[in-house]
C-alpha cells in the first residue's frame, strides 16, 4: 500500500520538462525542433479545421475539441506537479482572458472558414500583432515609433492588396468572414494590451483553464443556434476533431512551453510567422485551394508587417523577486501578445505561484509581486 502510494507522489511529481523530447541537444537545437513541432502542428490546424466544418459547424466542433484538450491538460498539468486550483481573486482575469483569446480568437477565427479559404483566413488573423500596436497608444499611452509604423503600414497593404484580389466576388458573405477573421485578432489584440501582468499560474494549468472557460460557450451557443447533427460527423471528421483536441490544443502547448524555456523570446515569437505561412502551403498542397499572385503579394505584404510589429516597442520588465529582479528582460508589446495566450514563461509562473502560495505578496497586494 505505502509503495503504491509512493509510485502515485512520483508519477504526481514528475517535472512536465521530462514529458519533453531532446533533453540531451544543445538547448538552441532542442529548443528549434520543439518550435518546429508547435508550428507545423498548429499551421495544419487550419487546412484540418475546413475538412471538419464539411460535416459540422464552426463553434460547436472547436468547442468540443476544445473542451476534450481542456480536460487532457488539466490531467497532465496534475501529473506534472502542478497545482490546477486557482485563487479566487485572479478568476475574474482568467475568465477575461479566456473571453479574448480563446472565445474570440478560436470562435470568430474558425467562423471565418465558413467564408474565407485558409490563406485568406490565417493572413487576417495573423495581424494581431499589428492591431497590439495600434491599440497600446490610446490605451496604454505609447505611441508608435516609424517602425511601428512601417509595419503598421505594410499590414494595412497586406489586407488591401487581399480584399481588392477578389474582385466582384468580394460579397457579403466574404464581408462576413473578413470581419470575423478582424474580430479575432482585434480583440485577441485588446486582450493582449489589457493583460500586461502574467498571472501566478503555472502554465498548464492556466492554459487548460483558459481553454474551457472560453470553449464551454461555443458548445452551449453551437447547440443554440447551430443545431449540429451528431450523425453527420464522418470517419475524416472525426479523424480531425480528435487530431485538434490532441495535437494542436494539447501538445502544442507543452512543446510551445518547452521551446520558451531554450529559446530567446524574440526567437520564439518570430517563429509564429511559419504557422500561417505553413497553413496556407499545407491547405494548397491537401485541399487544392488556389494560391495566385494577389495571394502570395498579400502573404508577403502582411508578414512582413508583422515581422516588423514582432522587432518594436521594447518594454522594459523587472520581476520583484530576488533572481529575475536583477535582470533586464526586453519584451515588446507584441511578443507579449504572441506568448500571452500561451501563458508566460513557466519558470516565472511557477515561481510566482509559490510566491503567492506563501504569502510574499502581502506587501505588495495580489499584484505587486510581478512588479510590472
Amino acid at each position: 500500500m505505502a509503495g503504491g502510494a509512493r509510485r502515485l507522489r512520483d508519477v504526481r511529481n514528475v517535472s512536465w520538462r521530462r514529458l519533453m523530447p531532446g533533453r540531451r541537444l544543445p538547448a538552441r537545437w532542442s529548443g528549434g525542433l520543439l518550435l518546429l513541432v508547435t508550428v507545423t502542428g498548429w499551421a495544419l490546424n487550419w487546412p484540418a479545421m475546413k475538412v471538419l466544418l464539411r460535416e459540422w459547424p464552426p463553434l460547436f466542433s472547436r468547442g468540443i475539441a476544445g473542451v476534450t484538450a481542456s480536460l487532457i491538460l488539466a490531467v497532465l498539468a496534475v501529473l506534472s506537479g502542478e497545482r490546477v486550483r486557482v485563487p479566487r481573486h485572479l478568476m475574474p482575469r482568467i475568465m477575461l482572458a479566456s473571453s479574448t483569446n480563446v472565445f474570440a480568437w478560436m470562435g470568430f477565427s474558425t467562423l471565418s472558414m465558413k467564408w474565407l479559404s485558409v490563406s485568406e483566413g490565417a493572413l487576417l488573423v495573423y495581424t494581431m500583432p499589428i492591431w497590439s500596436m495600434v491599440l497600446a497608444w490610446p490605451l496604454l499611452g505609447r505611441r508608435p515609433s516609424a517602425k511601428a509604423c512601417l509595419a503598421i503600414a505594410l499590414g494595412v497593404a497586406g489586407l488591401v492588396v487581399l480584399v481588392a484580389g477578389q474582385g466582384l466576388d468580394f460579397d457579403a458573405g466574404k464581408l462576413t468572414g473578413v470581419a470575423s477573421a478582424l474580430g479575432a485578432a482585434i480583440l485577441f489584440a485588446l486582450g493582449t494590451v489589457r493583460m500586461r501582468t502574467p498571472l501566478a499560474v503555472p502554465p498548464i494549468a492556466l492554459v487548460a483553464w483558459q481553454v474551457g472557460l472560453g470553449c464551454v460557450p461555443m458548445v452551449a451557443m453551437g447547440l443554440l443556434f447551430e443545431h449540429p447533427r451528431l450523425s453527420g460527423l464522418r470517419g475524416d471528421g472525426l479523424a480531425v476533431l480528435v487530431y485538434m483536441a490532441l495535437v494542436p490544443m494539447s501538445v502544442c502547448y507543452l512543446t510551445w512551453f518547452a521551446a520558451l524555456r531554450r529559446l530567446p523570446p524574440e526567437v520564439a515569437s518570430s517563429g509564429m510567422l511559419l504557422v500561417p505561412i505553413l497553413g496556407i502551403a499545407a491547405s494548397a498542397w491537401l485541399l487544392g485551394e488556389p494560391l495566385g499572385p494577389t495571394g502570395i503579394a498579400a502573404m508577403l505584404l502582411t508578414l512582413s508587417g508583422v515581422a516588423v510589429a514582432l522587432r518594436c516597442g521594447p518594454v522594459d520588465d523587472r520581476a520583484a523577486d530576488g533572481d529575475r529582479g536583477r535582470q533586464l528582460v526586453r519584451v515588446s508589446v507584441v511578443e507579449r501578445g504572441v506568448r500571452a495566450f500561451h501563458g508566460e514563461l513557466p519558470e516565472q509562473a511557477g515561481r510566482d505561484d509559490d510566491q503567492a502560495e506563501h504569502g510574499h505578496h502581502g506587501h505588495h497586494g495580489h499584484h505587486g509581486h510581478h512588479g510590472r
